[in-house]
């Protein structure tokens, strides 16, 4: 198969996509960077100056084959079920398409129920033998260290066994007296020979490295835990996050009430759960009831509970929620919403820890912490007369207001993270996490709906996803793309073309593919066209952007009279 034609089965094109206005590239469902090759030259430079060149060596090699899983993996995904080999060629095509190197395949022996290989394969025009000769000029040896390095995790991702490639001949050696090309050689790791200590560059560095890494990680991991506030569920490390939680924590261990004051979805009853846990009831029970769920009539029987005989149908007594959270802690979810006359009940309990059940003239005593919360504006509620003044104050001793997601946009990749893995074992599925564009595409939407709308994408995501792949951005939009997910893409000269354009083309080309009659479609088109307007030329004329004369005269040259 030509290059050309395995870029056009495999729609590699569409893959790249620029979007100017967001200031992203993607590459399938990973974003990726566009250097000045000499900037990046100018860093591996100080690469090799300040670790050295077998260190430097190294994390080169270990970054480009962590970049060749990356393309293995969107490679597999567009090669869908057909002939693995050609699955395997494309890798060549996506390192052309960085603008890394030019490669072919020289000789290619591949079983893929066994697990054997042996690659060979040419490079030209080597961004790293440009670099090299740049900076340092000749080298004894090979320098193409991060393409080997891609070449191998690339093999390695579709083999599921260790492969490693050695550059055998390479251009910023001397290769082939002055020529400019490069000659990698790869089979699994086993198979080699190495005395050299080469399988080294592919494992992490050494001891004194290993432990500055592990210093660090203790360093992240105690910064993660002072920013997560050792919040449990509440998951956060945003500004107005830390400030919300930061004002609750220090309220958890007392008898106050708070409350709680947030748009829909932001996680009122989290952070009421998160008091109950933290505070000196956890052991006592905790009672949660959306007032805006109950109707009036019912809402006071269902706090404060019922007498046998209060009214028609209430043939036994029965405690209510404040009876049932005696001990510990009561949450009222849209208190708001409470009608006039359980308002004034509920500002008794508060005054006086009494509560009266309906229809009983008996007072029972209580011993409830109240948590509520609300998404309306209760001082203009008071204005309206809908909310009491008095119920207020008792309500308001301490407020918390938790930001909405908008506003802690940095805290969407430890969100989703967590509810990932919150679903994928309640689906029985191993998830990879996200990827790059689904992330990005989570991070720029508005959320009106908050947590629990982030919550409902990132459980559909788990759904759709194949198991042991990442969530893509498809898995969790139901209606397509986002609009900022869309760009311009590569047309077939390489220009950066509008994606609806490179759509055109590509309907053309299969036009022409197998010959084309222009005269036999533009009939055909013409004919609809005067067929969805009815018979109306004027209209059919508008719906194909000419001119009613124009029209009139092509369906005379169609050897066709218009219709009156």
């Amino acid at each position: 198969m030509t290059q050309q034609r395995l870029i056009e089965q495999f729609n590699l094109r569409s893959r790249l996509r620029f979007n100017l206005e967001s200031g992203h590239i993607w590459l399938g469902e990973s974003r990726m960077l566009m250097f000045h090759a000499q900037a990046f030259g100018a860093l591996r430079r100080e690469l090799f100056d300040t670790l050295g060149v077998k260190r430097a060596r190294g994390l080169l090699l270990r970054m480009g084959f962590a970049s060749g899983t990356q393309d293995a993996d969107l490679a597999s995904k567009l090669a869908g079920e057909c002939d693995p080999y050609d699955a395997f060629r494309i890798g060549p095509e996506l390192h052309a398409f960085e603008g890394l190197v030019k490669a072919t395949i020289l000789d290619a022996k591949i079983d893929w129920e066994r697990g054997t290989f042996f690659g060979e394969v040419a490079w030209e025009n080597s961004w790293e033998v440009e670099s090299h000769l740049q900076s340092f000029g000749h080298s004894e040896d090979p320098v193409c260290w991060s393409l080997v390095g891609y070449a191998s995790g690339y093999v390695s991702y579709f083999l599921k066994r260790f492969v490693v490639f050695r550059e055998v001949e390479c251009a910023g050696a001397g290769a082939g007296a002055g020529a400019a090309r490069c000659r990698i050689v790869g089979k699994p790791a086993e198979l080699w020979d190495f005395d050299d200590g080469y399988l080294d560059y592919f494992k992490p560095d050494n001891v004194e490295c290993t432990l500055r890494r592990l210093q660090d990680d203790v360093r992240q991991l105690k910064a993660s835990l002072a920013a997560r506030h050792e919040a449990d569920d509440l998951i956060g490390d945003s500004p107005s996050f830390r400030a919300a939680f930061d004002l609750a924590s220090k309220a958890a261990n007392s008898p106050i009430n708070v409350l709680l004051l947030g748009e829909t979805g932001v996680g009122k009853e989290m952070f009421a759960r998160w008091l109950h846990e933290h505070s000196d009831r956890r052991e006592q029970p905790f009672v949660a009831i959306n007032c805006a769920a109950i109707p009036h009539d019912l809402i006071e029987s269902e706090l404060f509970g019922v007498q046998k005989g209060a009214y028609t149908g209430a043939q036994q007594s029965r405690p209510g929620r404040f009876e049932r959270a005696n001990g510990g802690t009561i949450f009222l979810d849209e208190v708001g919403d409470l009608s006039p006359s359980a308002q004034v009940k509920l500002l008794r309990v508060l005054q006086t820890g009494e509560i009266e059940r309906l229809g009983d003239q008996q007072t029972r005593k209580v011993n409830v912490r109240l948590i509520a919360a609300t998404n309306v504006n209760l001082q203009q509620a008071i204005a309206d007369g809908s909310f009491r003044a008095d119920l207020y104050y008792r309500l308001a001793t301490y407020p918390v207001t938790i930001p909405p997601l908008r506003e802690r946009k940095g805290d969407i990749p430890l969100l989703a993270t967590a509810l990932v893995n919150k679903y994928a074992p309640i689906y029985h599925k191993k998830v990879l996490g996200i990827t790059e564009r689904a992330m990005q595409a989570l991070v720029a939407q508005a959320w009106p709906g908050n947590v629990r709308e982030l919550e409902n994408l990132i459980e559909r995501g788990v759904l759709l996803v194949p198991p042991g792949e990442q969530i893509e951005v498809e898995h969790l939009f139901a209606g397509g793309l986002p609009a900022h997910q869309a760009g311009v893409e590569i047309d077939r000269k390489g220009m950066v073309a509008d994606a609806s354009e490179a759509e055109r083309r590509q309907l053309y080309d299969s036009l022409l593919h197998d010959g084309f009659d222009l005269q036999t479609h533009e009939t055909q088109l013409l004919e609809l066209a005067v067929q969805r307007a009815q018979g109306n030329l004027t209209h059919a004329a508008k719906l194909l952007g000419i001119t009613r004369r124009q029209l009139a005269y092509r369906l005379k040259q169609a050897d066709r009279d218009p219709p009156d």
